[in-house]
């Protein structure tokens, strides 16, 4: 060998040697392997279900499989596809497993011997929300549950205290009236029985606060046990006291010459954090008794307080209650209106609400824990619904598409709970956040269902049991969310929110399409501008001044063969739910 070629061949060697390999591979980071996107749907590459978000936690404890029955159908021929338009399944990985918590709703006190009225029972039940609130939201705080309505406890004032210091008579409510007009605890808990969903129940903090006993926290809380032990573990979810942040709560300002145990004019965050400790002991004491697991949940603000018009204690809350809350809460609770109070926002304004505020605020929430020395745990969003006056905004079309928005927003950021108010409100000519006609509506029949009844049930018909991504493209105005199921189906909730139809492309990845494919379209009416008070479901409406078809259950999807992809037709402003049968 020539010199040149000697030292080629020792160079050669050594940087070939196994010594300096294992040097070479030191000095980098241990490499990541990133599994490869399947586009190829001759083959479905099995997903792992992640771990459980922290925001979720126990709201999973009871999740179930769910496997793809198709419904009866009317077969018609696919749309033809008329632009280049497409959402994508995309099932290389899930989200998150899908909590059953994910769809509830508030009962109030105010709804009528609930248990006996047949229409609410069906609708419920048809529905399944699966978590119904009770007895109310503010009202919570001035409620006894173990009372008649002429048994107000001889520590509870007839007059509490308002934010302006001024004496009011609060408007107690009692759990064992008999009055037909609201209804009773043990209504409630035969509604939920006939039904078939779970509770969630919001002990009387206020009590706590305005009581006049020489305990009043220790009462207050000892009557939340009493509570437990009745309930003998019909309900595993709990909270302690509504919005009491909030100067309209009351509790939150009290009259001092009245307490006896040296308590502030004005409740604070870190008050609330210490009061939160002796019910949350007494509450799970009193489940341990009857060899029940519960779970208690603290009151939580759901976003910065920055506006001249919030309070001191508004603004300190989640800073004194995380800090001192000692991981005692097992949740947290928040709730939010959306859109700006009392104000005629457009339907483009709500719509973008509903897309934008479910991530602000778990980003606010889990970030003020971090920053307050608390641990992340779920987060129920147990009131939503929107502020939005003075069109019908509340009962119309738009509250529905704004519903399965706010639903599938959750879902993506991961709430381990969500429950809409409320069930029945009143008409204040559409200002009315009932899901169904109070029966002061003009010319519709009490229990009637509102449009955002028919596109929670239909969104929930079709859902699959884990979200997946969903990848929009080439498309304006269009919102969508993914899932599949145990069974390897998959489905997809399209949501329009421009005013011109759309017909687009559904594609796959990870997922081999089947030979049909399924869905119920839904759509306003042309009555009241861009708030239709109607909706139709694959052409059924309902002859009504609002509302939609009285035969929802038993509608039959629309069909078609997969002979040449997947396509939909989106009304405008409106929505389609579909599912597509695996190979």
């Amino acid at each position: 060998m020539k010199n040149k070629d000697i030292l080629k061949f020792f160079l050669a060697a050594i940087f070939a040697s196994p010594f300096l390999l294992n040097c070479k591979k030191k000095k980098t980071d241990t490499p990541v392997v990133t599994p490869p996107v399947v586009t190829d749907t001759s083959v479905v590459r099995p997903v792992p279900d992640p771990a459980t978000a922290n925001t979720i936690g126990i709201f999973l404890n009871d999740w179930q499989n769910k496997n793809f029955t198709p419904p009866a159908y009317n077969d018609v021929p696919a749309p033809p596809l008329t632009s280049g338009g497409s959402v994508t399944i995309d099932a290389t990985s899930v989200i998150t497993k899908i909590p059953r918590s994910g769809f509830g709703h508030n009962a109030v006190t105010w709804m009528p011997s609930m248990h006996s009225e047949t229409p609410l029972i069906n609708h419920v039940t048809n529905l399944h929300p699966h978590i119904i609130r009770f007895p109310a939201g503010s009202g919570s705080d001035a409620y006894f549950w173990n009372k008649a309505p002429t048994e107000l406890p001889a520590d509870a004032p007839v007059l509490l205290t308002d934010k302006d210091g001024i004496k009011k008579a609060p408007g107690y409510m009692f759990g064992k009236t008999t009055e037909s007009w609201r209804s009773s605890l043990d209504n409630y808990y035969s509604m939920l029985l006939q039904t078939g969903n779970q509770g969630i129940l919001t002990v009387n903090y206020g009590y706590a606060r305005y009581g006049t006993s020489t305990n009043p926290v220790a009462t207050a809380a000892h009557l939340a046990a009493d509570w437990v032990r009745y309930d003998n573990g019909r309900t595993q979810y709990w909270e302690v006291g509504n919005e009491n942040f909030g100067d309209w709560e009351w509790g939150y300002r009290i009259d001092p010459l009245l307490n006896k145990d040296g308590q502030p004019e004005y409740l604070t965050g870190q008050l609330y954090a210490q009061h939160f400790k002796v019910f949350a002991d007494s509450m799970k004491a009193a489940a341990a008794e009857k060899g029940k697991a519960i779970y208690i949940g603290a009151v939580t603000y759901e976003a910065p307080a920055t506006e001249s018009w919030q309070t001191n204690t508004l603004k300190t809350w989640n800073t004194g209650m995380m800090g001192n809350i000692s991981g005692k809460a097992d949740f947290y609770v928040v709730h939010n209106y959306f859109t700006p109070y009392n104000t005629n926002s457009t339907a483009a304004a709500i719509l973008g609400y509903a897309a934008t505020v479910p991530t602000q605020m778990m980003t606010y929430v889990t970030q003020t824990l971090q920053a307050n020395g608390a641990a992340i745990k779920p987060i129920a969003l147990d009131e939503w619904n929107m502020f939005a006056t003075g069109s019908k905004q509340q009962v119309s079309n738009i509250s529905g598409l704004f519903s399965i928005i706010v639903m599938g927003e959750t879902l993506k950021n991961k709430y381990g709970m969500t429950a809409r108010w409320d069930m029945l409100n009143g008409w204040d000519n559409g200002d009315d956040h009932g899901l169904f006609s109070s029966g002061n509506e003009p010319n519709i029949l009490r229990w009637s269902p509102r449009p955002s009844f028919y596109y929670l049930y239909f969104f929930q018909k079709l859902l699959g049991d884990r979200l997946v991504p969903a990848i929009v493209e080439n498309a304006t105005g269009l919102t969508a969310y993914a899932s599949t199921f145990s069974s390897g189906d998959a489905n997809v909730t399209i949501i329009n929110s421009s005013t011109s139809t759309q017909t687009i492309q559904v594609k796959f990845k990870n997922f081999k399409a089947g030979n049909r494919y399924y869905w119920y379209s839904l759509e306003g009416g042309t009555d009241n501008g861009e708030f239709s008070r109607k909706v139709s479901v694959n052409g059924n409406g309902t002859t009504a001044e609002a509302g939609g078809p009285d035969s929802y259950a038993t509608l039959k999807a629309y069909s078609a063969l997969n002979t040449k992809g997947v396509t939909v037709t989106v009304p405008a402003r409106g929505a389609i739910c579909v599912a597509i049968e695996k190979k």
